[in-house]
């Protein structure tokens, strides 16, 4: 029985710094993309080596820390005993497939389409992908195996699957902005094996994304979307964000308007987030008027915003599988569903975070400090936590309930031996929450405040 696992690259450079963004990103020269992308694959190449000289358990048992009933230490809180194989957890590395991989940043399309098939090249040498065969699983006495594993017919060609993905990855996704598109890239793209991009298209109006430092426009997008079309990528994903500078309800569903014209297979919708980590948060809490600032919506039209969202992409035939995002059926995010789900992942690069299903870590934001660490033989690693029973059961609830699916009480309460069906009783009496059966879900008309929800729950 195999396992799947998910691998996260970040690649946080950008063009310039959007006034809305609170990430650990930078404008830097060009000259340091090349020496970051040897680190990120040397990374991933000795990332058993580096994991454990930095004090982190791997490969160790992986799996969902809700796979299997769970005992925990009286007094303690910390994990007893091992999950059962014939749960399906855990399994050792040499079990695992890399199924879906997510390039994000940043701005990772700014980087040549060489380094990001050298990453893509890097996870397929050392993990084993699917049906290719291969992977850390089949490395023996020091040989190397095949840096690229696919197979070829008579012409020598590579085998690709029907989504324009090599054979072996279901899922590999690219961020990338409008601005950066060009025919010759998208096709190396698709040749890399990519086979989804992710557009940080935020609006469709000029004037908001002005406002909002972006360096694209409107035109950028209809641009760059035959170009993917045309490189046989079938699977793009667009982020818009409520509450931007400017936005008014009319310029919203204009965007959303357009949005649905283009017909995306999947679609993010973000609240603008005001916090002392953007110049627009900072500004907002001041009370200034730079950035725009005096032109932000209200938090009741940001919401307002959302239930349009809801109700626009509803009709032009969009799933709402989670809070902040819709597909047409069978185009969800197989990557971010693992983040939801609490399945595993490992993040390489400066500030990429990982889970293995008992632990989580993350490695330095500063990507100098991360080259210079990597090319020394040392992972600078700045953050690490093992769970215990009661964070991994918050967890549980708060990420479960971000999927409009819901989450199974009477299997929480099975799998971690505690009693929550009386924490839902107050939201479910305010109608923030729906009961079906043991189905815990959060109310379709009030997800614009699920924040209330997540509070409530974890008092």
């Amino acid at each position: 029985m195999m396992g799947t696992l998910g691998i996260y690259a970040q690649v946080p450079f950008c063009q310039t710094k959007c006034t809305y963004c609170n990430f650990h990103t930078g404008v830097v020269a060009s000259s340091r993309f090349a020496p970051y992308v040897e680190a990120v694959c040397r990374e991933i190449r000795e990332h058993r080596e580096l994991l454990r000289s930095a004090g982190v358990d791997w490969p160790g048992p992986l799996g969902r820390s809700s796979a299997a009933p769970l005992q925990r230490e009286s007094g303690t809180g910390d994990w007893v005993g091992e999950r059962p194989p014939s749960e399906g957890w855990p399994f050792p590395e040499g079990s695992i497939e890399v199924d879906t991989v997510y390039i994000g940043g940043g701005t990772p399309s700014l980087l040549e389409p060489g380094h990001l098939k050298s990453i893509i090249d890097a996870i397929r040498e050392i993990f084993q992908t699917g049906s290719d065969g291969g992977g850390a699983g089949s490395r023996k006495g020091g040989v190397q195996p095949p840096h690229s594993k696919m197979t070829q017919d008579s012409g020598g060609a590579e085998v690709v699957s029907r989504d324009g993905c090599r054979e072996g990855l279901e899922e590999v996704t690219l961020e990338a902005d409008p601005e950066t598109v060009e025919a010759g890239k998208a096709a190396a793209w698709a040749r890399a094996g990519i086979n989804r991009v992710s557009f940080g298209l935020q609006s469709f109006a000029d004037r908001e994304l002005i406002a909002a430092g972006r360096m694209h426009r409107r035109s950028d997008i209809y641009r760059a979307v035959p170009i993917l079309r045309e490189a046989g990528i079938r699977n793009i994903s667009f982020d818009l964000i409520a509450g931007l500078p400017h936005q008014t309800k009319e310029s919203w569903r204009q965007s959303l308007d357009q949005l649905a014209g283009l017909a995306p297979e999947h679609v993010s919708v973000y609240l603008l987030e005001v916090d002392e980590g953007s110049r627009l948060g900072k500004e907002l809490l001041q009370g200034g008027r730079r950035y725009s600032a005096g032109a932000v919506p209200g938090e009741d039209e940001m919401a307002e915003f959302y239930e349009t969202a809801q109700e626009m992409l509803g009709a032009a035939g969009y799933h709402h599988y989670e809070i902040s995002n819709w597909a047409k059926p069978g185009f969800e995010s197989k990557h971010n569903l693992k983040y939801w789900r609490r399945e595993p992942y490992l993040g390489f690069g400066a500030g990429a975070h990982s889970f293995s299903g008992t632990e989580r870590w993350a490695n330095t934001h500063d990507a100098a400090a991360y080259v210079t660490a990597v090319q020394g033989g040392r992972l600078p690693v700045e953050q690490q936590e093992k769970l215990t029973a009661e964070s991994a059961l918050e967890e549980e609830l708060f990420l479960g309930l971000r999927q409009l699916d819901g989450i199974d009480v009477m299997r929480i309460e099975r799998e971690y031996g505690v009693s929550v069906a009386s924490r839902f009783d107050r939201v479910a009496s305010a109608g923030l929450v729906e009961r079906s059966g043991s189905v815990v879900r959060l109310a379709p008309e009030r997800l614009s405040v699920s924040n209330e929800v997540f509070v409530e729950l974890m008092k």
